[in-house]
């Protein structure tokens, strides 16, 4: 005889990101990391006393998350880096952390232009890891909506700003995902989408012609 048994339907639930340090000194000489402009951030990921001021005890689990994260130097300030990278380590741990990217049974490069952040997924699956990017600066803002990669060139240059523009994918007119040597963290790009040129060399030897790109948000200190 058959028996056929009902389905059941099992809900996976994320557990929270919690950046909370463990006890114990952090690695390396003393840790005298001033105050810096993410303090506050970072003392709420980590469970700290929020009050906007590096202590002792601040700095040492700042940087005990840079070493955790491989942020370089770690050196227990706060800065947009640190802060950047913990972001994008959030956005990998926690699917809920995706969720404004649209999922498809499809390949889909999502950059979070709020968040400054970008990954591929394909359905709900990553197949390339959150890292964090650089886009547009005021007046020059990265384009956003559905776009697709029409044009790409391994060893591109730019005739416009005559700098080095290697593993170009090109999304919209002019503007492509490209590897930089510049500081992500600062001021912002010509309207591209600037990554470190480790991850834009992985993200060219992941992504076709014809992949689909979506972008979203607006990018901080900009007008959208």
């Amino acid at each position: 005889m058959r028996w056929l048994l009902p389905a059941i339907a099992v809900l996976s639930l994320a557990a929270p990101v919690s950046y909370a340090a463990p006890p114990g000194p952090a690695h390396g000489p003393a840790c005298r990391g001033g105050t810096a402009p993410y303090q506050r951030q970072l003392e709420r990921e980590l469970r700290l006393p929020v009050d906007g001021r590096q202590s002792a005890a601040d700095c040492a689990a700042i940087r005990r998350l840079q070493q955790r994260l491989g942020v370089r130097p770690a050196d227990g300030r706060a800065t947009l880096r640190t802060y950047r990278f913990l972001v994008a380590d959030k956005i990998r741990r926690d699917p809920a952390q995706r969720r404004a990217c649209p999922v498809k049974p499809y390949r889909i490069t999502c950059v979070d232009l709020t968040r400054q952040i970008l990954w591929a997924q394909s359905g709900r699956r990553l197949v390339f890891d959150p890292v964090p990017v650089r886009s547009g600066r005021d007046g020059l803002e990265t384009r956003r909506g559905w776009q697709r990669i029409y044009l790409r060139h391994r060893h591109h240059y730019s005739t416009i700003y005559h700098v080095p523009m290697p593993y170009a994918q090109f999304f919209n007119g002019g503007q492509a995902l490209h590897g930089t040597r510049s500081d992500l963290f600062r001021s912002g790009s010509g309207g591209c989408v600037n990554l470190a040129v480790n991850d834009a060399r992985r993200l060219y030897d992941l992504l076709q012609k014809g992949d689909r790109v979506y972008l979203w948000g607006t990018k901080p200190g900009t007008g959208g």
